[in-house]
């Protein structure tokens, strides 16, 4: 499910679960052990997220899988993406840079979202698309206004649409496009550039930056967590994540 190599003093962590990425509970602890991985050892000095399907980032939530866990098991994926990851990244102690080579959706910009440096091919493409499922993107709800502002996170959050590359860019989502057969090329370039730093001094100044930046995130993860465990219990989730995996549009009870 999980590449990993390291590659002058850069760990590479390479999604592999054909056909999309998708997200289940044994993806996320194989990227877990992977971060440890890159976390423990003293030569890595940066770390890249990305894919090794082409085409495809993450796909998000496996929502087949997740319709027929348990909601135990649904509430403990959802702690694994919206608090664990973030606090693996947070004490990563190196920087991190997520290499969209195409589609990321859902729980997949989750994953990108806590990297320090986002770098995308140009065809690829992005959304939160919980809404339309009978799920909400309750994560984003912590950051995403922040980034982008209210007014534009609140249109991306809910109205569940995807977007190109160059808005992402606009909106301050992403730092710079390029070709995708140069993505990974410009992620080690940009890695490269970290490793050539100081590790106490990235390590020192990554943790305070991320200190002030993300003041209250792990408040707002942890209500976010709480937020997805209520809306399991909605009718609405039920028949949203029915509808997903029947292929037909749902009918809303508003229950």
């Amino acid at each position: 499910m999980i590449d990993y190599e390291v590659r002058d003093g850069v760990a590479e962590i390479l999604f592999n679960n054909a056909p999309v990425n998708a997200i289940t509970a044994d993806f996320m602890n194989a990227l877990f052990a992977a971060l440890e991985r890159a976390r423990d050892d003293g030569d890595v000095r940066a770390v890249v997220l990305g894919s090794a399907i082409p085409g495809r980032f993450c796909g998000g939530l496996d929502l087949p899988a997740f319709l027929r866990g348990t909601p135990g098991e649904a509430h403990a994926i959802v702690g694994k993406i919206y608090a664990r990851l973030s606090e693996l990244q947070s004490g990563l102690g190196k920087p991190s840079i997520a290499a969209v080579n195409g589609a990321a959706r859902g729980a997949g910009m989750s994953i990108a979202i806590t990297c320090d440096v986002i770098i995308a091919a140009d065809h690829a493409t992005f959304g939160y698309p919980e809404v339309d499922v009978g799920l909400l993107p309750a994560i984003h709800f912590n950051h995403l206004p922040r980034i982008i502002g209210r007014h534009r996170a609140f249109d991306l959050l809910f109205t569940g649409r995807s977007f190109d590359v160059a808005e992402a860019v606009t909106l301050g989502l992403v730092n710079r496009h390029v070709p995708e057969h140069e993505l990974m090329a410009e992620a080690r370039r940009y890695a490269a550039i970290f490793a050539a730093k100081s590790p106490v001094l990235m390590r020192l100044g990554k943790a305070a930056f991320l200190r002030a930046a993300t003041a209250g995130y792990r408040e707002g993860a942890e209500a976010a967590v709480d937020l997805i465990s209520t809306v399991f219990g909605t009718e609405d989730c039920k028949e949203g994540l029915a509808a997903f995996a029947e292929k037909r549009k749902p009918v809303w009870k508003g229950a």
